[in-house]
């Protein structure tokens, strides 16, 4: 019964797994090579670009703010990034984290690269792009302004006109820049823009009347994206519009889902929105007390999709001689974790989401349901890299810490495979005893187990605690930015990555990609670190007596290899935890074993297990 019981739980265990990198890695493998092909596809069509303008807010009445949708611009050719950005006057943007600049037409923030990320793990790579102007092939972009009341026909700026810098010098932490446009029928709108030395742009607007009747303007901004971004195709990631809109809580749209959806309008306060990418966010912070009439909408224009997330505030209304002011922030930029923000008691991390009191703002990082374990685990690997100033080392520092919190634990799981292990002569005679009466042998066994206080299934307790802490590092190796590119030591230099070195061509020495291959293609990317991991893997298995039951023997000497397979597409630093877990493990179990006067029958195996070979050759 304890043979069949084992090897049913094997099997459940396995099954877990099996099903896990199914859904966390072969299915999303699929999809994002279904969106590559897509996407290259689209890429070899020569037609010309629609260029849709954006979808600014529109105000009725007051009791009616809803958005419209802009009629949109003519279609014209796409041009290369330097040269829409040489085509209009700019001011630049300088700052430790980001470059860029603010087109003075329209005073839309449409060019910025975050100088400090780079597309590949070479230094001299590109800088990461975020914004881009119209007309190019990827525009995104934030602008502001405001709205007039239904009716007016006050001249208002929008994305055509072409506002004045009040002074010279470029926008950089310790200096703002002001814009000025004056509409000649008495209104003058300025504009103060102000960066800190992270990713936080703030916004200040200003109205002056001078004109011969008062004006009534709605205060709005919005982020726009023109075309469907390639995505990762992951599951356990959301790319996409996303916000967290005062009671509604957090809303998160995939581009496909607000295709569908066409408009989605939330009428809010304490909120905030914007879209997000793997690694990189855009979202507007309001101010936490003013009420928004939010909205994430898509819109197709010929053959393009464009995607825009958008607030407009309440009225205000300038008299005769009067200004009145809005402000805004805009976050563009790297999600990290440090920046954002972690709510999590006692140990998190501050951010913009303490310092402006922002409403779940940690939640642009996708923790997933499992942020309980998510965080705590970021947490600590933060805390050990700035501690030794390797994300590799501290992964190992993370679990041998794991380790001691799940000893007490482990040490009773252990001991109680060691007494099993003990009491197996006793077991065999049991068989010898009565052969033929099972439920004799059943009786028999239990009473055993009972007298010597075992527990038949402990042994299966350290693997089931290992499998949420597996997907909890599985979960920030994928989804944090500070585990992109960060190098361990010899030919691992990105942790988030799979080992680039592959078995099928041995290791370098034969010039082609296996993973290439279709059908089993991405089964192909065997490297060193997936090696290691399967050999002590393996090794933990041996450290156990041969089961007699054939079946539970046969899942026991193939799960290593097939978890080998199953793990060499996975981030290298997880791959690098799970073998020094092994590793780990097998020291603690015969630890236990030689306290509990058990024989650690680990060499023996080794040595039993090459013999049978050797002797199956001869």
């Amino acid at each position: 019964m304890t043979d069949n019981r084992n090897t049913i739980l094997a099997v459940i265990l396995s099954g877990i797994v099996l099903i896990a990198w199914q859904y966390f890695y072969n299915v999303p493998q699929m999809e994002k090579q279904r969106v590559q092909t897509q996407t290259q596809a689209e890429l070899v069509k020569p037609t010309p670009q629609a260029t849709p303008g954006s979808t600014t807010p529109q105000a009725g009445s007051p009791s009616a703010n809803a958005p419209a949708n802009n009629v949109p611009a003519s279609a014209a050719p796409v041009v290369s990034r330097d040269t829409a950005i040489a085509a209009t006057p700019r001011v630049k943007i300088d700052t430790p984290r980001l470059t860029g600049s603010i087109s003075l037409r329209g005073a839309r923030i449409d060019d910025l690269a975050l100088v400090q990320f780079r597309e590949t793990v070479d230094p001299t790579s590109p800088a990461i792009v975020l914004y881009s102007p119209s007309n190019t092939a990827s525009p995104y972009y934030a602008e502001f302004g405001w709205v007039p009341a239904t009716g007016s026909t006050a001249r208002i700026p929008d994305q055509t006109t072409m506002w004045q810098q009040e002074g010279s010098g470029s926008l950089s932490p310790t200096s703002p820049v002001t814009l000025k446009y004056d509409n000649g029928d008495g209104l003058t709108f300025r504009r103060t823009i102000s960066i800190d030395d992270s990713y936080l742009f703030t916004i200040k607007d200003e109205v002056t009347n001078i004109g011969a009747a008062p004006v009534t303007l709605y205060p709005f901004a919005l982020i726009s994206r023109h075309g469907t971004p390639q995505v990762s195709g992951y599951y356990i990631l959301h790319e996409g519009l996303i916000g967290y809109l005062g009671e509604k809580g957090l809303q998160e749209y995939g581009y496909k889902k607000i295709d569908e959806a066409k408009s989605v309008s939330f009428d809010v306060t304490n909120g905030w929105l914007g879209m997000t990418d793997k690694y990189w966010a855009s979202a507007l912070l309001p101010d936490t007390t003013a009420r928004l009439q939010a909205r994430f909408s898509s819109n197709l224009v010929g053959t393009v999709h464009t995607y825009q997330t958008d607030y407009l505030q309440d009225a205000q209304t300038v008299a005769i001689g009067g200004t009145i002011s809005a402000d805004a922030r805009l976050f563009a930029g790297a999600k990290e974790a440090r920046v954002v923000g972690i709510n999590f008691p006692l140990v998190g991390l501050g951010g913009y989401n303490k310092q402006l009191g922002l409403n779940h703002f940690d939640l642009l990082i996708d923790w997933g349901w499992f942020y309980f374990i998510t965080k705590p685990m970021f947490l600590a690997l933060d805390w050990f890299y700035h501690l030794v100033g390797n994300f590799g080392i501290a992964i190992l520092l993370v679990t041998v810490l794991v380790k001691l919190l799940f000893f007490p634990l482990a040490n009773k799981s252990y001991a109680s495979m060691a007494k099993m292990k003990s009491v197996q002569p006793q077991l065999a005679a049991l068989k010898e005893r009565y052969p033929d009466d099972r439920q004799k042998q059943q009786q028999e066994m239990m009473e055993i187990y009972k007298k010597e206080k075992i527990n038949p299934i402990a042994g299966c307790l350290p693997v089931v605690v290992q499998i949420p802490v597996f997907f909890s590092l599985y979960k920030v190796l994928f989804v944090t930015i500070e585990m992109r590119h960060a190098p361990f030591y010899g030919w691992i230099k990105d942790l988030s990555a799979p080992d680039p070195t592959n078995l099928f061509t041995l290791f370098g020495l034969l010039h082609f990609d296996p993973t290439q291959l279709p059908i089993f293609g991405h089964y192909l990317a065997l490297g060193i670190w997936p090696i290691i991991m399967g050999i002590t893997m393996w090794f933990q298995m041996k450290l156990n007596p041969t089961p007699p039951d054939p079946t539970q023997k046969m899942i026991f000497d193939w799960m290593p290899l097939i978890f080998t397979f199953m793990l060499a597409g996975f981030p290298a630093g997880l791959v690098i935890y799970w073998a020094w877990n092994n590793t780990l493990s097998v020291l603690q179990q015969s630890f236990i074993m030689r306290r509990n006067g058990v024989k650690v029958e680990l060499f023996d195996n080794l040595r039993a297990t090459f013999a049978r070979k050797a002797a199956s050759k001869t």
